[in-house]
């Protein structure tokens, strides 16, 4: 459910979690978690090594306006734990879709947090978007199980280029229908 709106992006409210617009201090816990190569990895975009600048770059993307992609810290001090624990973002397609991304600094893997905040994104959904996509890369099964846990339903198989493994990666590709 949405707690309050900054500018054009909402902030999202969770029981463990905010989803709140990237700002500039967050600069040092992205650039560490992003640096390490099991986040890289598991990104389309995210290189490794991380080059100098590149979170710096990111954030002010996600800070302009006209902007196609909205980018969220996944913010956990609501809870005692770090500011960023990872960034959530939704892009905007064509034809009031979105498409959902999200990663973890590994040190929040398997607890939860990405599955919170994946479904918050879903609930609130801050595009208006009619549909949802997301992408998982195939040797990453406990993320699809998440999806579908959340609504999401198997579109089929495809393939997308991974920066940090320098190869293309099979993919599943699902869906979830939301209720604008």
């Amino acid at each position: 459910m949405l707690a309050e709106r900054l500018d054009d992006q909402p902030t999202i409210a969770a029981e463990r979690i905010v989803l709140r617009p990237l700002r500039s201090s967050d600069q040092g816990l992205i650039a560490l978690y992003a640096g390490d190569i099991r986040v890289a990895r598991g990104s389309r975009n995210i290189p490794h090594p991380l080059p100098p600048g590149m979170v710096e770059a990111m954030i002010a993307r996600a800070q302009a306006p006209g902007r196609t992609e909205d980018l969220w810290a996944i913010d956990g001090s609501v809870s005692d734990m770090p500011e960023v624990m990872g960034v959530a973002g939704l892009a905007r397609m064509d034809r009031g879709q979105s498409e959902l991304t999200l990663w973890m600094a590994p040190a929040f893997w398997q607890a939860g947090y990405a599955r919170e905040a994946a479904a918050a994104l879903v609930a609130a959904n801050p595009h208006g978007a009619a549909t949802i996509f997301a992408e998982v890369f195939q040797d990453e099964p406990g993320i699809a199980r998440s999806l579908t846990g959340l609504g999401f339903v198997y579109l089929g198989d495809a393939e997308a280029f991974s920066v940090a493994r320098a190869a293309t990666v099979p993919t599943w590709t699902y869906m979830c229908k939301t209720k604008k």
